[in-house]
């Protein structure tokens, strides 16, 4: 029996972390660090996730995220089995690397958000694998105080949580990371921190009409409601002026192309239709619709025409949907 997919709210922050399993410490070596970190700036800038805080121990990864209009468990879900093969690949193993799917936490409380970018910064110093975070290359730490590049982390999006000017909240920061090393929750697992619930990793429910805000109170996006597979494809082929039966015809060409992106794109990433879903009403093999979403989050990031498209064809739906009710 499939699991039940996590309801994870657009827009909100979660902390997301998982371990390695099999014993593994794939981040020990520098080079499968860095494959790591590329792998989810790839996925961050592909999906518009925001992140604000990560770490990368041996055995397994922090990353405090905003997330976007992509779902996170596709986001996440990209990152650790692109990762997972191509370590595999390299190095002869076989059988899963992680240990189960990634695990993630709504951070509802201002107060705890900021706590979080200090416990996932502060991670190597609770380890003792460094003195203080500055000393330790794979966290975001040094992007926030100025002395790393900027990679992965939203520099101004994350000191904007500390104080309204630069110089002010990197001294706030710095403040609450010094003052935290003692703290009893630095040293703790992710299961006994403040911001996870004492229960087991259950989903966490979301009416769909709900008001989707982040713990800042900032609204986090558009309302898309619960369409089954063949309304989508009714609404989204009658807005691009064309009939479901043109994404399932045999004929080939540029704009057609263009429009199965769309559609397959947008049911997957956004409107939480299943490939499967979308395969029987399109008469599809479920792997062609699979295709037609990665091929539509590789053209967001590399032309602007259709990236355009794309979020105008989301917005008419979410448009719809909005004057019907």
């Amino acid at each position: 029996m499939p699991r039940r997919p996590r309801e994870l709210v657009e827009g909100a922050v979660y902390h997301v972390y998982n371990r390695c399993a099999r014993g593994a410490e794939p981040f020990a070596k520098r080079k499968a660090a860095e494959r790591f970190v590329e792998t989810l700036e790839r996925a961050r800038d592909r999906d518009g996730l925001t992140i604000l805080a990560w770490c990368l121990m041996s055995n397994h990864y922090h990353v405090a995220v905003r997330t976007g209009a992509v779902p996170l468990s596709r986001t996440m879900g990209f990152v650790q089995a692109r990762f997972g093969q191509d370590y595999n690949r390299r190095t002869g193993a076989a059988g899963p690397l992680w240990q189960g799917r990634f695990k993630a936490r709504l951070v509802r409380d201002e107060r705890y958000l900021m706590q979080l970018v200090a416990y996932v910064h502060l991670n190597p110093v609770a380890a003792g694998a460094a003195s203080d975070p500055a000393r330790y290359e794979l966290c975001g730490h040094g992007e926030l105080i100025g002395t790393q590049p900027a990679r992965l982390v939203d520099v101004d999006g994350t000191l904007a949580l500390f104080d309204s000017s630069r110089g002010g909240a990197r001294r706030a920061y710095l403040n609450l990371v010094k003052g935290s090393r003692t703290a009893v929750w630095v040293g703790e697992g992710p299961g006994r921190l403040p911001w996870w619930p004492r229960e087991k990793d259950a989903p966490i429910a979301v009416a769909p009409a709900a008001p989707r805000t982040d713990p800042l109170g900032r609204s986090g996006g558009r309302e898309r409601p619960r369409l089954d597979a063949a309304a989508f494809v009714e609404r989204a082929c009658a807005m691009l002026g064309v009939t479901p039966g043109h994404l399932d015809s045999a004929e080939k060409n540029r704009e057609l192309s263009a429009i199965r992106y769309l559609v397959g794109g947008l049911a997957i990433e956004r409107w939480r239709i299943r490939a499967g879903e979308l395969a029987l009403v399109l008469g599809r093999r479920p792997e062609a619709i699979s295709r037609w979403a990665a091929q539509a989050g590789e053209r967001r990031q590399a032309d602007e025409a259709f990236r355009t498209r794309y979020e105008e064809l989301d917005a008419a739906l979410c448009g719809a949907h909005s004057r019907r009710g």
